[in-house]
Formats: C-alpha cells, sequence, structure tokens
C-alpha cells in the first residue's frame, strides 16, 4: 500500500475508532464506516444536502460526460478532449479505469508510461475539469472481462461476493489505484470530487443468495478508504432499485445514483422511438429511496453501443441524436437532476484486444465526440446549449419539481408540463414541455399558463402562439435572475447571460419559424440595436416590459434597460461559445458561478477551447475547419488588443462594444502514401504446421482438472487457455497422437466469444474451418480426416481467435469466467486420452514480454510471438508478396512494411486506414492491423461492419518513419486477399491544441525463448 498524507490517516484512524463496527468475514476483518456524519469529517471540500453537491461551499450542477483514458492511450491528447468537454458548459468528466491492463500478471500492479493515470488527472486539473474516479475492480464498460484481468478464471470463489478468494485478489489493485487517486483528490488540489467503489452492484443470480451484501460492499469502500480517499461515495445502481442508498446499512454509499438507457441500442432504426421508453417516474423513485441527496444518473445514456454485424456507430449517432438530446435530457432537468453523467461523451477505440466480444475495434458509440475527437455531429452543438443554460442558471437547482401535467399550464391535450417551482431560496421556475406521445414528430401550437411574481399569465400576451416541433422539448423559464435583472418569463430558451462592466447580456434562442416572448420587471421600453426590427414588438404589461419576436437566421438584438438580450436561431446559437476568463494566469479553473458571471462570449464556429487576459491583450484558443467570422462580446474593459491562437489581430468594435474580425482558412496539402505501392514483406505466421516444428516450448496441457469453478470440464485434461495463463489474443492448439488407422473424423467444440473464428489443419493438410457470425460465441463441428497410416505420428493444429472475455453485471453468472480455448473434442477411432496437447498463446502468457504495450494487445500467432509487428522487423529472408496478393489457399500470412509521413503542422488531421471489400472475390478472412506495434484494428470481412479504423496521432508518426503489420487468416479454400487498403484524412483542422507527443514505440528485439 501506498503511503497517504498523514492527517488522512490520522482522520481515518479517529473514523475508526469512533465509528467502526468490526465484522469477521472468511478470515478478513471488515470495518464499517457507518455514522455519515463522521464520515463527512473527512473533508470540507465536496458536501451536500438534498438539492445538489457543494463544492468549496458553493452550489454546483455537475454536468458531466465519461471518458476512458484507456481508450486513448496518448496522453498529449487528454487535454484536447477535456477542453472540447469544458466548452459544452460541462464542469465534470467520469472515468473507468481497466484492471486488465495493469495487473495482468497477478500481483504485478504496472501502472507506466500509456496505463499512467497521472497525465489524465492532471489534463483534467489543467482544463478545469472535476473528476468523478470509477476504478471498479469491475467496470463492465465493453471491456475484456468487465475490466477483470483473465487470471481471475482462477480463483476459487464467486466473483463480486465475499468469498475470500476474490477479495483477497483484488486488494493490490484496489490499494494501488486508490492510492493514486487519492493524491489527485480536492482535497489535496486535485481535481477528483467522488470516488464510485463499485459499479451496477445492482442485481444477483445462480446461488447468491446473501444479495445484496452489505459486508462486501463495505470492504471494497474500506479499500478505498484505506488508501487514502476520503471524498464522498456515490454508486450507479444499474436501475432504480435503491440498492446501498444511504441509510440502508453496512456498505451504504453517501450518494446514492442510478444508470438509464431509456431509448435502447437498435442503432439499426434510428428514426425508430419506441413507446413507453421516455422515464417519467425518477423523481418520485428518488424521493422515496434517497430523498436526502441530489439526484444523480451516474451514467445515462450518451449514445450505445454496436456488435458485430451492426451498421455501424453513425447509426448509433443517428438513433441517439440532437433530437434525442432535447427530449431525453431536458426530462432529466425536468426532475431536478443534480447530477449528470453522459456515458459516453467520448468513446475512444478498443485497441489492442481491450475491448469485449460483444463488439469491434471502434468505440465511438455514437457519441458527441466522435472517434477520431471531431465536434460536427449536431448533438455536440445541441449539448452545448443545454450545458451552458445549466452553467448559468443555479437557481435551478433549489426549484421543486412538480408533477407531470397536461392541463393546468397548457392548453393543448398533446403536450406535457413538468414545473420546477420556484422555491424560498429563489424565486426562479422552469417549465419543461414536451409532447404526451415524446415520439411524436408533428408539430404543435400552444399557450402556456404560468405562476410568475406578476401573478398568472398566459403567454403569449401579445398575440399568436408557441410552437413545439416533434421531437423536441423546451425549458421555459419564469423570474429568471439575470445579475440582478429579473426575466419575469421568456419563452424562448436560455442559451447564457453574462454581466459587462455596468450592462448585461441574455442570449435567447429559438427553433424554425418559432413566435416567442421575453418579458423584463420594470421596464417599460425597448429598442433594437443590431439587425431588423421587423417582427419584433413590445408592450409594457403589469410593469413589465414585454417583447415578441419571430425567429430569424440573422441575429437582432434588443436593448432593454442596460439589458441586450441577443436573440438568435437555434442553428446560429451552436456558432457561440462562453469561455470563461481566469482571475490570473491562462488556466480556465474549475466551474463556479463567479467565474461564469466573468465569462466572455464568442461566436467563432467549429472551436473555441479557452480564453485569457494577459496585460491588455485578450488570447483566444480556437479551432477552425473553415474560414471563419469571429466576434467576441464582453471584452474585458482593460482588453485592448485581441490574439487568436498566438498571433496578433486586427479587429473592428462596433456601437454595441462587440469586436470582429475573422481568420482565414487555408486547406494543407496533405500527402499519403498509397499503400499498395509500399514494399511489403511477408512471412507465413503458421510454421507449427511443418512436420519439423518443434513445440517443446509450448505449455503442456496436462491439468487433470481446472481452476475455473464456474464451467467444468468435458475434456480429460483441461484446455481452457486461461489455466494456462493465455487470456488474450490468438490461441493455438496441437494435438499429437499415433494413429491406428480408424481416424475418420474430428469433433471439435472451440470458444472464442462473437465474431470469433477457428481452423483446423492435421499435419500440413487443411481440414475446416468456423469462419465465425456475429451471434455464436462458441462452435461445434466435425472434419473429415484424410486417410491416416496406422503407427505414424500426427499433430491436429487448432487455431482460435479469442475476441476477449465476457461482461455481466449480473453477480453468479460469471460471465468473465467462460473460457477461451477447446471445450471438448473426441477423435473417431481413439480415446479422447489418446490426443496430448499442448498450447500458446502470447509469448509469456501473463508473464508477457511487452510491458510498454501492454498485457493483451498481442496474441499468439508466430509473429507476434517473435515480436514483428514491432518497428523494424528482420525482414531479411522474408517474402515479397504484399496483403494485395494474399493466400491462395487456407492459413494466415503475415505483413510488414513501413512509410514516412511529413503532414502539416498546426492541423489537427484525422487519418484512417480503410479496407475494401469486393465482394466479387469471395472469401472469408480476418485481420489485425498494427502501427508502430500497437494492434489497432480487428477486421473480419464477412461480419464487420467496421472497415475505417482511425489511428490518433502518437500512435501514428505525423512526422517521421511508421511501420504498419498485417495478420491476414483465411478461412476457406480459396484463400484470401485484400481487395483496397488505404490511408486517408477527413477535414484538417486549423488547432491551437500543442504538440502531440508519440508514445513509445519500442522496435523489434530478438526475444529470449520466442518459439
Amino acid at each position: 500500500m501506498k503511503l497517504v498524507s498523514s492527517w488522512v490517516v490520522a482522520a481515518l484512524a479517529a473514523q475508526a475508532a469512533s465509528a467502526a463496527i468490526s465484522h469477521k468475514l472468511d478470515g478478513f476483518t471488515i470495518r464499517e464506516h457507518a455514522d455519515p456524519a463522521k464520515r463527512a469529517l473527512l473533508q470540507k471540500y465536496v458536501t451536500w444536502d438534498e438539492h445538489s453537491l457543494f463544492i468549496n461551499g458553493e452550489r454546483l450542477m455537475i454536468f458531466s460526460g465519461e471518458v476512458h483514458p484507456y481508450r486513448l492511450p496518448v496522453a498529449s491528447l487528454y487535454i484536447d478532449i477535456f477542453e472540447k468537454v469544458k466548452a459544452l458548459g460541462f464542469n465534470c468528466v467520469s472515468f473507468y479505469v481497466d484492471w486488465a491492463l495493469l495487473e495482468g500478471n497477478p500481483g504485478h500492479y504496472s501502472a507506466e508510461g500509456i496505463f499512467d493515470l497521472q497525465p489524465f488527472l492532471d489534463a483534467a486539473k489543467g482544463a478545469g475539469i472535476y473528476l468523478l474516479a470509477r476504478p471498479g475492480p469491475y467496470i463492465n464498460a465493453e471491456v475484456s472481462g468487465g475490466g477483470f484481468p483473465g487470471w481471475l478464471q482462477r480463483v476459487n470463489g464467486t466473483l463480486r461476493t465475499s468469498d475470500a478468494a476474490y477479495l483477497k485478489s483484488t486488494d493490490n489493485y484496489a490499494s494501488n489505484i486508490a492510492a493514486t487517486i487519492a493524491k489527485a483528490q480536492i482535497t489535496n488540489g486535485g481535481p477528483v470530487i467522488l470516488y464510485q467503489p463499485e459499479n451496477e452492484y445492482s442485481g444477483a443470480c445462480c446461488g447468491v443468495s446473501n444479495f445484496p451484501d452489505g459486508s462486501y460492499m463495505q470492504y471494497v469502500e474500506n479499500q478505498a478508504r484505506e488508501a487514502g480517499i476520503v471524498v464522498p461515495f456515490i454508486n450507479n445502481d444499474a436501475w432504480t432499485g435503491a440498492h446501498n442508498a444511504p441509510g440502508s446499512g453496512a456498505g451504504a454509499v453517501d450518494i446514492y445514483g442510478h444508470d438509464s438507457y431509456p431509448l435502447g441500442f437498435d442503432c439499426a432504426n434510428p428514426s425508430t422511438w419506441p413507446s413507453g421508453n421516455l422515464p417519467t417516474y425518477f423523481y418520485n423513485s428518488h424521493e422515496q429511496q434517497s430523498p436526502s441527496t441530489p439526484y444523480s444518473l451516474v451514467e445515462f445514456q450518451g449514445g450505445a453501443f454496436d456488435p458485430w454485424g451492426g451498421v455501424g456507430f453513425a447509426g448509433c449517432a443517428a438513433l441517439l441524436n440532437h433530437e434525442f438530446e432535447r427530449v431525453f435530457y431536458k426530462n432529466d432537468f425536468s426532475f431536478g437532476v443534480a447530477f449528470l453523467n453522459l456515458y459516453m461523451i467520448f468513446g475512444g477505440t478498443n485497441w489492442g484486444n481491450l475491448g469485449h466480444p460483444g463488439g469491434y475495434t471502434s468505440y465511438d458509440y455514437g457519441a458527441a465526440i466522435s472517434e477520431s475527437r471531431d465536434i460536427t455531429r449536431e448533438k455536440y452543438s445541441e449539448l452545448k446549449l443545454l450545458g451552458n443554460f445549466a452553467k448559468v442558471s443555479p437557481a435551478y437547482l433549489v426549484a421543486n419539481p412538480g408533477s407531470l401535467t397536461t392541463s393546468a399550464y397548457t392548453n393543448n391535450a398533446n403536450l406535457a408540463v413538468t414545473p420546477l417551482l420556484g422555491s424560498n431560496s429563489s424565486a426562479s421556475s422552469f417549465f419543461v414541455i414536451r409532447h404526451s406521445d415524446y415520439t411524436s414528430q408533428a408539430s404543435a401550437q400552444y399557450k402556456l399558463t404560468v405562476p410568475t411574481s406578476a401573478g398568472n399569465l398566459t403567454i403569449p400576451q401579445l398575440g399568436g402562439s408557441l410552437t413545439l416541433s416533434g421531437r423536441d422539448s423546451k425549458i421555459h423559464v419564469t423570474d429568471y435572475d439575470v445579475a440582478g435583472t429579473n426575466i419575469l418569463y421568456s419563452t424562448a430558451e436560455v442559451f447564457t447571460w453574462k454581466k459587462i462592466n455596468n450592462e448585461k447580456v441574455l442570449v435567447l434562442y429559438g427553433g424554425p419559424s418559432e413566435h416567442h416572448e421575453f418579458a423584463v420587471s420594470g421596464e417599460s421600453s425597448s429598442s433594437v440595436v443590431e439587425g431588423s426590427s421587423s417582427g419584433i414588438s413590445s408592450k409594457e404589461v403589469s410593469n413589465a416590459l414585454v417583447v415578441a419576436w419571430d425567429t430569424s437566421s440573422t441575429r437582432r438584438i434588443v436593448q432593454v434597460g442596460n439589458l441586450k438580450v441577443f436573440l438568435l436561431s437555434r442553428n446560429s446559437a451552436y456558432n457561440y461559445w462562453v469561455p470563461q476568463l481566469p482571475t490570473k494566469g491562462k488556466s480556465p479553473g474549475f466551474s463556479n458561478q463567479e467565474t461564469t458571471a466573468s465569462s466572455i462570449i464568442i461566436k467563432a464556429g467549429y472551436l473555441v477551447r479557452s480564453a485569457y487576459l494577459d496585460g491588455n491583450d485578450l488570447h483566444i484558443q480556437a479551432d477552425f475547419n473553415a474560414t471563419t467570422p469571429i466576434e467576441v462580446v464582453g471584452a474585458p474593459s482593460g482588453a485592448k488588443k485581441l490574439v487568436i491562437n498566438g498571433e496578433k489581430t486586427q479587429f473592428k468594435v462596433d456601437k454595441n462594444g462587440i469586436w470582429s474580425t475573422s481568420v482565414t482558412y487555408n486547406a494543407p496539402k496533405v500527402r499519403l502514401p498509397d499503400l499498395k505501392k509500399l514494399k511489403w514483406n511477408s512471412i507465413d505466421t503458421l510454421p507449427e504446421l511443418k512436420n519439423t516444428y518443434d513445440d517443446s516450448d509450448w505449455a503442456t496441457a496436462d491439468q487433470a482438472y481446472t481452476k475455473n469453478t464456474a464451467y467444468p470440464l468435458k475434456t480429460p485434461t483441461s484446455l481452457f487457455a486461461s489455466d494456462y495463463g493465455f487470456n488474450t489474443g490468438t490461441l493455438l492448439y496441437r494435438g499429437h497422437f499415433a494413429a491406428n488407422g480408424k481416424e475418420k473424423t474430428f469433433f471439435v467444440q472451440t470458444q472464442g466469444g462473437s465474431a470469433y473464428g477457428h481452423s483446423v489443419w492435421i499435419n500440413e493438410t487443411y481440414v475446416g474451418s468456423w469462419a465465425g457470425n456475429s451471434i455464436d460465441s462458441n462452435h461445434t463441428a466435425t472434419y473429415t480426416l484424410p486417410t491416416l497410416q496406422s503407427g505414424n505420428n500426427y499433430v491436429i493444429t487448432v487455431v482460435i481467435d479469442n475476441m476477449g472475455l465476457d461482461e455481466n453485471w449480473i453477480i453468479g453468472l460469471e460471465a468473465m469466467k467462460s473460457p477461451r480455448g477447446i471445450l471438448q473434442y473426441s477423435l473417431s477411432g481413439q480415446e479422447a486420452s489418446a490426443i496430448s496437447w499442448k498450447l500458446t498463446g502470447n509469448l509469456g502468457g501473463e508473464n508477457y514480454r511487452d510491458t510498454v504495450r501492454g498485457p493483451l494487445n498481442e496474441g499468439g500467432l508466430y509473429a507476434e510471438r517473435q515480436g514483428f509487428h514491432q518497428p523494424q522487423p528482420p525482414t531479411k529472408g522474408w517474402g515479397s508478396n504484399s496483403p494485395f496478393t494474399g493466400l491462395s489457399k487456407p492459413g494466415i500470412h503475415f505483413y510488414s512494411a513501413s512509410f514516412d509521413l511529413d503532414l502539416p503542422s498546426g492541423y489537427d488531421i484525422p487519418v484512417y486506414f480503410n479496407f475494401g471489400n469486393d465482394t466479387s472475390t469471395p472469401g472469408e478472412y480476418r485481420v489485425q492491423l498494427y502501427v508502430n506495434g500497437y494492434q489497432y484494428g480487428k477486421y473480419v470481412n464477412h461480419i464487420g461492419p467496421q472497415t475505417s479504423f482511425p489511428v490518433p496521432e502518437g500512435i501514428l508518426n505525423y512526422c517521421g518513419t511508421n511501420w504498419v503489420a498485417l495478420s491476414l487468416w483465411a478461412h476457406g479454400d480459396n484463400g484470401a486477399k485484400l481487395d483496397s487498403f488505404e490511408l486517408i484524412n477527413t477535414t484538417p483542422v486549423l488547432t491551437s491544441l500543442g504538440k502531440v507527443k508519440s508514445v513509445n514505440q519500442p522496435k523489434y528485439q530478438a526475444r529470449k525463448g520466442a518459439y
């Protein structure tokens, strides 16, 4: 266990002495930190009431997105993701840690290089983003084994229970990762404000009778506390089951939270919204289950996973699009959600075999930020509107959610309104309106009757009606405070507001062709100070000035007293950004209302990362994908010069004090090599088929039992790969026997997970393959053998593609223990015991050789065991065959080539390796793509759907030499070849992102003991 600060140790000791209840559990002592009041004494920085969290005493809504650092193994790109999250108006990121990557060898915790969490923690602090830490040990997360390392298959105990063997297996990881996170807590000046001690601890079956097990949860929580975690615990119940809610006894968390994926995962039908899936019961459930804690949605749907054989993540992005956000996220707001975390905000890539078998290499997830870190999806822009509204609307947190109604607030029975009414703390009220049939694509007209400080008002007051388009939702506000000015109501939605010296700015937006009103208390006149006054009218009503306006594609500004109201269309509002101006330095700091009020508003297009004042220079850090006009609203009074991405820029100032300039974008010339013209070298990567091959260094499959307690043996000795320490990638088996001449068939059942395949040879003779499909995780086959000569020795070779270990959060299913390898076999004319088996996987198994790229990156193919997938392999003596020529018969070949890149600096250029699939060339095959030694793609041509594989800068050397390697496995009699294989790029982005540093890329060195 790593040392923690003395005051933390002292606090924990005092707490344990005063509040501990001791139990003995299978030889382990469990200390229940059961008293919330005493637990709260551990820290003062993060507190809460029934409405929200307080950070350093300030009430905040936590608006968060999920990011997994292990899915982007380039540390210098973390800041890019954090700045794009920050630009949404968010103030938090939630992250998982994958145990399997850090303790691939039991007892040997390694978090170095690309697996070091510290750069991620530092980047969050630099961007001013709080963190929710979710280190597991179990995480699900669509990763191999749900984050459990493969060696847990040998643990003699039910996983995620109080079984002593399981608890002991977690100690090393839990103490190390929690100690790392502890150093980054807000109590130590870091960004971590919350800690999740378990993941979806929400259901059990299959003989697990003691559920939920408070003693087990308490053990997990004590692991964290004893490593120095003092921030509050939050959980993520998989559903509203109240598991481990505060007050439920041992293992109770401080703040109860749950997950929800209400629209589902049918990416093949992105326009279909099933009826009945919009949750309307969340608030009532919360009031029954955990009324003393802020309402927390710890995972709410931000996209969808897509399985092998799916339609691709473009379909998921379309299903969970901007319309979904408008309806479902604003529905969450109607419950008074105070912690909202979207899973995912950036998905990333399942590089190096880290994914589970239910998904392919991409983990784009259809998220707001794409796998290649692009933000052109409209859902990113829509989310920015909501994030910035939440940021400037603290009164929302203390408003009282009411009941869903279809009559009290609107005259249209087809619409539903949920009120959040003002309280003693604030008069501000919020009214969330949507279609009663939330799937409706119809447009509805309505009036709204709402309580205000001026009495009940029916609006619009000056004539006309409001419009709610199909699959839309709105948040109408009343008595909304803008730095002391009371907005009596606004039917248009609030994007942001700020105070500028003696003036104030409010930005409102409406959808296409909508009519709106806003009213300002205590004012009697207005003037249009920018744009046409057509469609704008005003009238004083009951000591408030009511302004009616129609949405226009052209911005209009209306002056009411010392308030300027910007009237925007929703599409034009997408181009606005609200960076915080730090009080000192360049870092934006963490979100709070003081910095929000002193932020600036910038119209700029693609992305504004940050802004700061240096003397009288106003600096803006921004990205551009086209020539872009720039406007600055609310430049500080001391600012005299404008600097964009380090270059001083000439600008004009209009009568409203708005600065304007433009940035010219010139598309750079991007030269990428033709991969077909590279000098390819190739080698057979199945030398095991030769009669002369020596497998004496392979593991002997001689265990007459399995340590896997979940799955009984059906073979004389265990052929489960994890029993011998092989947990990832391709598996190879060689079965030796002496023939008696009666052998006619070979029956085998293999298991490798969805989309896996296998191939079988006897000596050098191919006998058949299972090419795989998107559904089956195992397959039984009977193969006809050639005539064997009695008395001769033969070897059956079975190659199996391991697609990762299964995951399932339901305790007792033991899904991750579902073995990989040969489950059963028989050889006609022989006893099963007549075959003696050898097996191999990645070189060294759990004592893996490439500690830089980690325990999962390579499998058991000969070329992988030798390290030929790394840069500068010893290709002298290899053939000059290319993957475009391929194989003429079943087998597996390995190809290597190098190329140089010299891409223009100052641009963020997404680069992809694209595979083509010409159906006129039959053949079922599978490919692994290695880039500079990192496995960055598994392509299965007949299953798909992924054909395009983005590789980030840092893995790919944008200025330097790169090595690309492919393994090509042909399942069919006709062999296989690549129809096309290209390197392409999408639109370069002129960026203020700093230099991207390449990760460590160890080159080939002869491996001791490689076979």
